[in-house]
């Protein structure tokens, strides 16, 4: 999760979080390389008082200005494009999870069971244990099976929510009478915290999500728990 003072992205715990994060490095290296080139030229042109005819008029230098640049939007266009089909791909996912968005509070519904769902709500300041994050803590984790395909169907019942989770590297729109899906795979044990990202109304801020990602023999003991619970 985020930490004070934090300058860049969570650490990934998925492949497409890990693809997004190579993108950015790749793209912020270019603006670098662009944004030193530029202040190069200007400090050059402010500071001498020669002037070079060649470059006042000249036609090679403006098919160089005028390509330079196309080719660098491709370089940028082709792995941007490359993970945007990689993140809406879903293939034979092994779990399907139904998110209902609600104000201000998510439900969830374990589609593949019978009858497997729960509310998940904030845990007040005041009943925080040691650990424990304010603001970010539920007293139900959406737990989920590492290394598997996790299909989520995003809905909400009231008002426009949105299901994000960055160390994920997803979110998604919860739009009422619409069902949006979005896939991931949890590469790693842990637990990842997320919140709504779609001002909602007055408790916006406080209806957190927490993904608790375990290895498969500890969710099949969850879920054999739950179910038993129900």
């Amino acid at each position: 999760m985020a930490h004070p003072t934090q300058l860049g992205f969570q650490d990934a715990a998925s492949p497409v979080m890990e693809e997004l994060l190579h993108f950015h490095d790749h793209a912020l290296m270019i603006v670098f390389l662009i944004s030193t080139l530029v202040l190069y030229i200007i400090i050059a042109m402010v500071s001498t008082k020669l002037t070079n005819k060649y470059i006042l008029d000249s036609q090679e230098i403006e098919i160089v200005w005028t390509i330079l640049p196309a080719v660098i939007l491709v370089l940028i266009a082709l792995p941007s494009l490359r993970i945007l089909y990689l993140m809406d791909e879903i293939n034979d996912p092994h779990l399907t999870i139904k998110a209902m968005g609600h104000q201000w509070y998510w439900s969830y519904e374990y589609t593949d069971y019978e009858d497997l769902g729960f509310d998940s709500y904030m845990v007040p300041t005041q009943d925080l244990t040691a650990g424990q994050f304010r603001l970010l803590e539920t007293d139900h984790r959406m737990v989920v099976p590492m290394e598997s395909p996790i299909r989520v169907l995003v809905s909400a019942e009231d008002v426009l929510h949105s299901w994000a989770v960055p160390s994920l590297g997803v979110k998604m729109d919860a739009v009422p009478g619409r069902l949006n899906q979005i896939a991931f795979i949890a590469s790693r044990p842990g637990v990842l915290y997320g919140q709504c990202s779609e001002i909602c109304g007055a408790n916006h801020s406080f209806m957190p999500i927490v993904v608790e990602a375990v290895p498969l023999e500890h969710f099949e003991s969850w879920s054999s728990l739950m179910l038993e619970d129900a």
